[in-house]
């Protein structure tokens, strides 16, 4: 297990160096959160007149110029290239929910290997922000206050079954796999309720919930550790 090098009792800030939406990095900093940078992450952050409260990656992409901005005791160097920088940051930071910006977009790979990343750290509550959608992984229940309407995209990232309440089309006894059967484009009829039966479970909404997702996440149960 990494050791932790921020550890917070409120929702923390994430910023890595992929594409990020300035309105909405701005508003997750003006609540006043800890704010950590992945990495080049770091730049995105004090351009909104913030120096983070820690970087944690292995340095490659963070400027000399950058770095120089930076107190030499808020750098957090993990030189180990099997894990990405997202990787390193998640397994390093506790939180009761993590808000991450610049991980969605820019690099294909990159954005494969964040999600897939949601899978090794069951237990942390993180919400993926993009341009366009918001994602997190599933947690054991997680209840949703969404209108009728809306986009619920369930994407599996390994074998795994649950059941729903409130959308059109319900899930219980389908087995999804990435492979096979996966659940993009379902429909809220209203309030949703969905029951995973493995930490394996993307869902995928759109950015104008993301209110929605935050509030379901803190109220969910927690996967534990693995």
């Amino acid at each position: 297990m990494s050791p932790v090098i921020v550890s917070v009792s409120e929702k923390l800030l994430l910023v890595g160096g992929g594409d990020i939406d300035n309105d909405a990095l701005a508003t997750g900093l003006s609540g006043g959160a800890t704010v950590v940078a992945a990495d080049g992450g770091a730049a995105a952050v004090l351009a909104h007149g913030r120096v983070p409260d820690a970087v944690i990656g292995d340095m490659d992409s963070l400027a000399p110029e950058i770095a120089l901005q930076l107190p030499e005791t808020r750098l957090h160097r993990i030189d180990e290239q099997d894990s990405t920088d997202f990787e390193k940051c998640l397994s390093r930071v506790r939180a009761p929910l993590i808000e991450a910006h610049g991980f969605l977009g820019a690099r294909l790979d990159h954005q494969l290997a964040v999600l897939t990343t949601l899978a090794r750290f069951p237990a942390q509550r993180c919400i993926l922000v993009g341009d366009e959608d918001v994602a997190a992984l599933c947690p054991p229940e997680l209840a949703l206050a969404l209108d009728p309407g809306s986009r619920v995209s369930l994407w599996p990232l390994g074998p795994v079954e649950g059941r729903s309440e409130g959308l059109r089309w319900p899930i219980e006894g389908i087995g999804f796999e990435p492979h096979g059967r996966v659940g993009t484009s379902n429909v809220a009829e209203g309030a949703v309720r969905l029951v995973l039966g493995a930490p394996r479970m993307l869902v995928i909404l759109p950015r104008a919930v993301w209110g929605v997702l935050e509030a379901g996440l803190i109220a969910a149960p927690a996967w534990p550790d693995l």
